[in-house]
């Protein structure tokens, strides 16, 4: 599916004309990849890689709290930035949290250092369902709205995609209900299973929410997104397609008319991939816990799968790196065009920023031999 047409606006730069937009990113490698297109060499980029090992975004962590980073678009566009100017890679993803969006509309939501998101009033009734009104993105989260056409007029020109991306209903819904992270997530659960009609009003009001929040990235510009669904690994199958999926596969299905590129991630998630896959999605991710050849007999074709190195790995010596990169390159490149070389998690906070960028180098590499 080609880029739609978007008209943007930006302060920070000048818009770049609609045919120099979308003549550069009709060579994109991720855009590509995506459609299930084959292409030279493989595209490459890193979930969480805004941010957590680079020096310059520590430089301008150390002068600013998370939530001024979050909420004001130049620091936003800055950081998003930093990594494709250092390492190369075939796609940005915005800076931002999953839990942004309710943050901006619920009072008492916080994301703290070595916490995560906090809930000060846990949502675990019907009557507390009814306190997540709806996202006006305009009106509540404009600071999104302006660092998107910020980051886009700065990377449209070179052909490099902006990937934007929201919380799944799912994982939302965990933080809300438990009041926080959890490693047993029994709140979660016991509304699940408890009170059906509620915890179901939840997860369409987070779907709603998801809805606005990737609809007003894609229309500021953004040339694809990725749902993540984080939590949804610590639920069967079953589970998974009677609470969780009917929620999910309303997004995709309502944002599929704008024609972008969707991508569908959680972790240990091996087990649901097919399911997650029955969303409607583009591409799936794939953890390391997987391996690609599985996960391709699992989401069915025509769907591009993404991943899947250890994050872990990359703190390795570098040989061990270059033979781990090279042996999931080739597991994906098997797969089908539609493959996008990539983490199985987040960056690491400790991983060395040079790392990453010879990983880059060696896809690209690997990918013209």
């Amino acid at each position: 599916m080609p880029p739609s047409p978007r008209h943007r606006t930006c302060a920070s730069a000048p818009v770049a004309s609609d045919a120099v937009t979308h003549a550069a990113l009709a060579n994109s490698s991720f855009l590509a990849a995506c459609r299930g297109e084959a292409q030279a060499r493989t595209p490459v980029w890193f979930m969480r890689q805004a941010g957590r090992s680079l020096p310059e975004y520590r430089a301008i962590r150390a002068q600013h709290g998370f939530q001024d980073m979050i909420t004001s678009p130049e620091l936003t566009a800055e950081v998003t930035l930093q990594p494709v100017r250092r390492h190369g890679v075939d796609a940005a993803v915005f800076f931002s949290d999953i839990i942004t969006p309710v943050q901006a509309i619920v009072a008492g939501v916080s994301v703290e250092t070595g916490k995560g998101p906090v809930i000060a009033q846990p949502f675990r009734t019907a009557a507390d369902v009814d306190r997540l009104r709806p996202l006006d993105a305009e009106h509540d989260i404009p600071y999104v709205i302006d660092a998107v056409q910020r980051c886009c007029a700065e990377l449209d020109p070179l052909g490099i995609p902006l990937v934007g991306f929201a919380g799944a209903p799912f994982t939302l819904a965990t933080y809300l209900v438990e009041g926080g992270k959890s490693k047993e997530f029994i709140h979660t659960k016991t509304m699940m299973y408890a009170d059906p009609h509620a915890w179901h009003a939840l997860l369409d009001r987070l779907a709603d929410i998801a809805i606005a929040t990737l609809r007003a990235q894609i229309n500021a510009g953004a040339s694809a997104v990725q749902l993540f669904d984080s939590w949804a690994g610590i639920l069967s199958e079953n589970e998974y397609r009677q609470h969780v999926l009917p929620a999910s596969t309303r997004i995709f299905e309502e944002l599929r008319a704008l024609g972008v590129p969707m991508v569908h991630f959680g972790v240990g998630t091996g087990e649901l991939l097919g399911a997650m896959a029955d969303a409607g999605p583009d591409v799936m991710g794939v953890d390391w816990r997987v391996s690609l050849s599985a996960a391709r007999q699992r989401v069915p074709a025509g769907i591009g799968l993404q991943g899947n190195l250890d994050p872990v790995i990359a703190l390795a010596p570098w040989p061990v790196v270059e033979a781990a990169t090279l042996a999931t390159l080739a597991a994906g490149r098997a797969t089908g065009p539609g493959y996008v070389f990539n983490l199985g998690h987040g960056v690491l906070p400790e991983t060395d920023p040079t790392v990453l960028t010879r990983i880059v180098e060696l896809v690209h590499a690997a990918g013209t031999s």
